[in-house]
Parts: structure tokens; sequence; C-alpha cells
């Protein structure tokens, strides 16, 4: 008797964690996914090949890494617009700084994370101290970020920049490319961070209702400076690699980043009102919109479509947004 209890007690638990598991919205993207990629195997099998799966992970590896610090900002209730001037600026910098300056790569990587870090802090104690709106902040601070890119460049790029910079962006460990493994290990690690440690829980609380988190003794300020700080350390983190896959610091990193990781953001679960979403999410829809793009390119789609199809998965993710919190609001 106790025996046919105790199975029908794990029968009713496995159901349940099989519905909630299919109610998650990462879930069902990532069942997208799947969907694309074995349309694109069956379509031409040559295009799951190592090389190409290769190409497709390195990426949208760059993007999911600054989408992740965007996730961050955007569970706060608030948008960062400078991700990927930050990105090339820091980028730039610490491609200058090795081939002018002679200095250690790994100085020069630290530079650029902190440069990234502190562009980052400074929109944050813009919005939080002075009250102004994320979008206008993080535009501007876009603005100048790439108005220096073109001050230390003068619009040509820097090359010659030392091995272990290009072996980051360009090697594999395992078959796997560096990117890639620095993506699994930045969504493992945050991750956990938001959904175990305070700071986390600070994040969503703050997104979720900001005068609510501020009565119950939660540091606002403080919250919104260092989501920022992170989002543009990533962002630095990003273009650094990238800068590496190129084998130069390009003026041109990072541009056109500002949509992609917004989108992935979006399509992964992260509410655009904040206190909803989370990375791994993130990183599935990141890999949504990498593999999309290259099935552009693979399947001989013109170019010129490319703009209007990603335009068109972003309204799309907006949409789903909107219904998502209807929904939410329906069942409160």
């Amino acid at each position: 008797m106790n025996d046919s209890l105790s199975k029908k007690n794990i029968q009713t638990i496995a159901i349940s964690s099989i519905k909630r598991l299919f109610r998650r919205t990462e879930t069902g993207i990532f069942l997208v996914l799947l969907v694309l990629c074995i349309f694109m195997a069956v379509y031409n099998p040559a295009l799951i090949s190592p090389f190409i799966l290769g190409v497709m992970l390195r990426q949208f590896s760059f993007i999911a890494i600054v989408a992740f610090g965007q996730t961050l900002v955007l569970l706060s209730g608030g948008i960062d617009l400078s991700v990927g001037s930050v990105a090339g600026l820091c980028a730039v910098i610490a491609g200058w700084l090795a081939v002018n300056l002679g200095l250690p790569p790994i100085v020069c990587i630290a530079i650029g994370l902190a440069l990234g870090f502190c562009c980052g802090a400074l929109s944050g104690i813009i919005i939080s101290r002075m009250n102004i709106s994320p979008f206008i902040v993080t535009l501007a601070m876009g603005e100048i970020c790439g108005g220096f890119i073109l001050v230390v460049t003068r619009g040509w790029a820097i090359t010659g920049l030392p091995d272990i910079i290009v072996y980051l962006g360009q090697e594999s460990i395992f078959y796997l490319p560096i990117p890639v493994w620095i993506m699994g290990v930045l969504c493992i690690i945050l991750a956990y961070v938001l959904k175990k440690v305070p700071f986390g829980r600070y994040v969503y609380a703050l997104g979720g209702n900001e005068s609510a988190a501020y009565l119950v003794g939660i540091k606002v300020a403080k919250v919104k400076i260092l989501v920022y700080a992170f989002s543009g350390m990533l962002a630095a983190l990003s273009g650094i690699l990238l800068m590496g896959r190129l084998a130069s610091a390009q003026p041109t990193v990072g541009a056109g980043w500002v949509m992609p990781t917004v989108t992935a953001a979006i399509i992964g679960g992260t509410s655009l009102s904040g206190g909803e979403g989370g990375v791994v999410g993130t990183m599935i829809g990141a890999a949504l919109m990498g593999v999309l793009s290259s099935a552009i390119v693979l399947f001989g789609i013109s170019a010129y479509w490319e703009r209007v199809i990603i335009g068109s998965v972003v309204l799309a993710a907006v949409a789903i947004d909107r219904m998502r919190m209807m929904a939410h609001q329906r069942r409160v």
C-alpha cells in the first residue's frame, strides 16, 4: 500500500515538474531553436558540419556575452543602448595600449574591462542620482564612446595585436571556441548569482517594484550602478574577444549590437518592464538569433532581407513580451 502511494507521489511530482518545465519560456524557445536546426540539417546536411557549427557557436557567443549584461539591466527595469559603443571603445583602447605602448596583453585586457566597468558605472550614477531616463543617458554614453573610437583610431584599424589576444578570439579548446567556453562559464555564474545571491534578488525586486524595493531597505542606487557597470564590463569583454577574432581593433567593433542583445534577452523571456527573466533564456535567445542569421546566409537569401527578418523577430518578441505581461496581470 505504501509502495503504491509512493509511486503515485513520484508520478505526480514528475508530471507537475514536466508541466512546469514546458510552461517556461526558455523551453519554448529551445524547442523553436531545435526545430530550426533540424530543418537546416534536413535541407542541407553539410550545414551541420563541425566547421559550420563552430562558426555559428562562435558568432552568437559574442552577442550572448553582451546580452547577459543587457539582461541584468532589463531585469532591473532599465535598458542599455551604449553596449555596442562601449565594447568598441574598450577593444580599441586595449588594442592601442598593446600595440603603441607595448604593455603586457593581460594588463591591456584588464584596463579594457575596467574601462567598460567605469563607463557603465558612470551611466548608472547619472541614472540613479539624477533620475534621468536610462534611454537618454545610455544613448548619450553610446555617442560619447563612439566619438572617442574615431578620435583614437581616426577611422583606421589597429593591427599587430599580441598573439594571446588573437588566441582568445580565434582558437578552440576541446573543439569548442574559447568565446563559447567563456559564454558558458558566465551563464552558469550569473544564473547562480541571480537565483542564490542577495544581489540577484535585489535586481529582480528593483525591476518588479522600485518603490517597494526602496521601502524594504534595498539600496536602489547601488544596485542600479552595479548592473550598468557589469553590463559595460561584459560588453568590453565581448569587444576584446571580437577584436582577437578579427586580429585587429576595428572602429566598427560592436556596431549594431544593441538590437540583437535586447532581442535575445526578450526572446529568452526577460520582460521589458523588468523583474522577470534570466540569463539561460538569454543564451538560448542569442543562439536562436545566431542560427537565424546564419540560415539567412547559408540558404542563399539576399542580405537585404536580413534586416527585414531580424526586425520582424524583434516586433514578434516585443509582442510576445506584452502578451506575457497581460496574461500575468489577468492571473493576478
